[in-house]
């Protein structure tokens, strides 16, 4: 039988976007659409090329009130299907590569707020060297503490009680978790603020700690009967099943991060000397040994599961448009894989404290697991220790009047 053809080609676009067609085209190919697939994107082009002719408009009214009216114009018409910002990415993202789009209006100055919020940004990427991801929700955080305690930006009039009920309005509306993490945030842009002269005081005392209780504060890992039925899940005769064992390997042999999974890129492999290099916290570089079995797992998914792409990103997205997987993407699969496999479904992060419990029990030394974890002191190692009960065991005190266990 004939494959089906492509209707690509069938699409008749005219107005001012129709010297574009073709470069769009092709650029449809290289971010992993196949022709089939291309076709409403191609549709969207010619849609908003005719209506860009019927208002007398040109690429360089596209700006985004334009584009609104654009797509309110196609939900009027009846149209159900690419009515949304998201739909134009691909095409917008295209022509602005060539410079067709309109430049941006203009910011307007913010207000002290604002600014502030924008300082304390840039410290954190520049001097505290957090991650982007980090940054922002740090940022968040501290803009919910400004909003209530001072929306004008003045931080010299903020006192330890307005500090102190920022904390407890957010342990009362969220987990202990969400409480925790907004000290921390909270904390950080007191000692910005006190760093740069910003507020009367250092204020980061008032920013009290938050505790809840756990049913256990020892990490987990998964055993090894689930680890190895992860990897059976995946199935390696397809590019999917391929790019998820090789996604899943890495995690389980190296304990690395999902935000360091997600980061790695192709000339991290350092094939020859065995080597991989990670993207770790604060920004630091570090080069680890490249296990048999990683190595021949990643080997499979780059011959034959890997898209054709100039993407440099070593795990991709399956589907168009081709696109680096992100940490929650990374977690994601580790979580598909779990229902496929049976397991009780968890994150990417709990196949780190796997390798780590299981180096426990092996019985390597806390410093050389640290090591492996590229721990920045011990103190965060330390917590594996309480993993091993068998070797806790003859330090715990006879229970009086009973026996030892």
């Amino acid at each position: 039988m004939r494959k089906p053809t492509s209707r690509v080609s069938r699409v008749c676009v005219r107005g001012p976007l129709q010297p574009f067609a073709a470069g769009f085209r092709s650029r449809l190919s290289d971010l992993g659409y196949t022709p089939l697939s291309a076709v409403n994107q191609m549709r969207l082009l010619a849609h908003l090329s005719r209506w860009l002719e019927s208002a007398g408009l040109g690429t360089a009214d596209l700006t985004d009130d334009r584009i609104e009216e654009f797509l309110l114009a196609r939900r009027a018409a009846g149209y159900t299907g690419s009515v949304s910002p998201r739909a134009l990415a691909p095409l917008l993202e295209f022509l602005a590569a060539r410079g067709e789009l309109p430049a941006a209006e203009p910011s307007t100055p913010g207000s002290p707020a604002d600014e502030l919020l924008a300082a304390f940004h840039r410290y954190l990427l520049s001097e505290r060297g957090l991650a982007a991801s980090t940054t922002r929700a740090y940022v968040l955080r501290a803009r919910r503490f400004m909003a209530a305690s001072a929306p004008d930006g003045q931080l010299d009039r903020v006192t330890a009680g307005d500090v102190t009920r920022a904390v407890l309005a957010e342990s009362a509306a969220l987990s202990v978790g969400s409480a925790q993490y907004f000290v921390a945030a909270l904390r950080s842009f007191l000692r910005f603020c006190s760093i740069e002269g910003l507020a009367g005081a250092d204020l980061c005392a008032a920013a009290l700690a938050v505790t809840g209780r756990r049913a256990s504060s020892l990490p987990r890992g998964i055993s090894a009967t689930d680890a190895e039925a992860l990897l059976r899940s995946c199935d390696r005769r397809g590019a999917i099943g391929r790019r998820d064992h090789g996604l899943i390997v890495t995690l389980l042999r190296l304990g690395l991060r999902a935000g360091e999974v997600a980061a790695l890129r192709l000339e991290d492999l350092d094939w020859r000397a065995g080597e991989i290099v990670v993207h770790g916290k604060g920004r630091r570089d570090e080069r680890l040994p490249l296990p048999a079995d990683v190595g021949e797992a990643i080997a499979a998914y780059l011959r034959r599961g890997r898209p054709k792409t100039t993407r440099r990103e070593l795990f991709l997205s399956a589907t168009a448009p081709i696109a680096a997987l992100g940490r929650g993407g990374v977690s994601s699969i580790v979580r598909r894989a779990c229902v496929r496999a049976g397991v009780a479904p968890v994150g990417a992060h709990r196949l780190r404290h796997t390798l780590a419990c299981e180096m426990v029990r092996a019985g390597v030394p806390l410093a050389e697991i640290g090591q492996v974890l590229r721990h920045r002191g011990l103190t965060s190692t330390a917590i594996y220790a309480g993993v091993d009960l068998d070797g806790l065991r003859p330090l715990a005190r006879a229970w009086p009047g009973g026996s030892q266990r």
